[in-house]
């Protein structure tokens, strides 16, 4: 296979400061609008890419939950490696990669955990296999089979029967991302890409765009 001729010329669109909101959380919702719009797979879909306190990066494809004024909001198991990295560094990137629109936004930010009242709210809204699972799965530690994770699964199955509430795992939780940058990225022909970042001094409350170069 030859990576080298695994190629193609990007000219789909263009991005310009004069098109720009001025406040990049709205910004997003307009882009994320759009990729619901063009019919893009999952484009809640966002790489989390997380590092330790030694400095060691992980990354890992998590769902976007919700987005607001405050930033960027997720849930996951709190005993899993995300977690534990976030308990040692609670700093993050995400990225959305919206290829088929030749699209990617990059966030940089702070993380603090969502308030029980929240998770609560939101997990009561999953699917009922969706707590079940949830409940079920020790995530990121090792198991003996997928056998065994299926019997996991029954027995808790077993513990709320159809139609009974399941109540939130006392291990499971929400996230938000306060966001510190937030750059947009449109492809261009020749690979002159747009890039358009938002950066928030310290000593301002508002955004500064900047234009990055490719």
């Amino acid at each position: 296979m030859d990576l080298a001729e695994m190629r193609r010329t990007y000219g789909l669109g263009e991005l310009l400061e004069d098109q720009m909101a001025s406040d990049p959380i709205k910004q997003f919702e307009i882009w994320l609008q759009q990729a619901r719009e063009a019919g893009l797979a999952e484009p809640n879909a966002m790489v989390l890419a997380t590092a330790d306190g030694n400095g060691r990066p992980s990354a890992r494809t998590v769902l976007l939950k919700r987005v607001d004024e405050r930033g960027f909001v997720f849930y996951t198991n709190q005993q899993s490696r995300k977690a534990d990295d976030l308990s040692d560094n609670p700093h993050c990137a995400l990225v959305f990669p919206w290829h088929a629109m030749e699209r990617q936004v990059r966030i940089e930010g702070t993380v603090t955990k969502l308030p029980t009242d929240e998770v609560d709210e939101y997990f009561a809204s999953r699917p009922r296999e969706s707590q079940l699972g949830a409940w079920a799965s020790q995530q990121s530690q090792s198991v003996a089979s997928r056998e065994e994770l299926d019997l996991q699964y029954a027995s808790y199955e077993r513990q709320w029967p159809e139609g009974t509430e399941i109540s939130t795992p006392y291990f499971w939780g929400g996230y938000l991302v306060a966001p510190e940058a937030v750059e947009f990225w449109q492809g261009r022909v020749g690979r002159l890409h747009d890039r358009l970042a938002y950066r928030r001094p310290a000593s301002s409350g508002s955004w500064d765009l900047v234009r990055l170069q490719p």
